[in-house]
């Protein structure tokens, strides 16, 4: 009876990890927000790391967070690091690509709570009334995050985030009317 039970166990776990193995080997969360505010706007604050708090829908996590900036004051070269409690794990940022009014891409390295790292970009598309902003993030799965994946989808997990950070982003440069 033993014997059949660990052959049964042993089919599950095998079949479980194929289909961990078969997910896909790359990951895309992309979330967009429009607003009436013109791309030179929204490209001025996104471009520049220091308003990056101001945003951001991970700075709730730790208030007391570590911050610290390095390189330029804004544009290719400009880092953020950031050090904080379990929530906000730790990590940095570098703005790798830097198109005026149109686009703002960054490297972002997670430490902690788990190495990972991933491609950001801030697009920013003029429309008739004001800029679309779409934030977008894409990286490759480890066989450990393909696992997790299956129970909880990157987009998922970061989705929401995204959201709120253009929701705030959007107050942020929107004027009241």
């Amino acid at each position: 009876m033993l014997k059949k039970i660990l052959i049964v166990v042993s089919i599950i776990i095998a079949a479980l990890l194929t289909y961990i193995a078969t997910r896909p080997d790359t990951y895309q969360v992309s979330r967009s927000i429009q607003t009436t505010v013109e791309p030179a706007r929204v490209y001025l604050v996104v471009n520049d790391f220091r308003n990056f708090p101001l945003w951001s829908p991970w700075q709730r996590l730790d208030p007391a967070m570590r911050v610290t900036y390095g390189g330029p004051p804004a544009g290719v070269g400009a880092t953020y690091a950031w050090a904080g409690n379990k929530d906000a794990g730790k990590g940095r940022m570098t703005i790798v690509e830097s198109i005026p009014d149109r686009k703002v891409g960054m490297d972002l390295v997670f430490i902690d709570p788990f190495a990972a790292q991933a491609r950001t970009d801030i697009d920013i598309e003029p429309t008739g009334v004001g800029s679309k902003i779409t934030w977008t993030m894409r990286g490759q799965h480890t066989f450990m995050s393909k696992a997790m994946s299956v129970f909880a989808p990157m987009d998922a997990m970061v989705g929401n985030d995204f959201e709120e950070g253009l929701d705030n982003l959007k107050r942020l440069v929107q004027p009241i009317d």
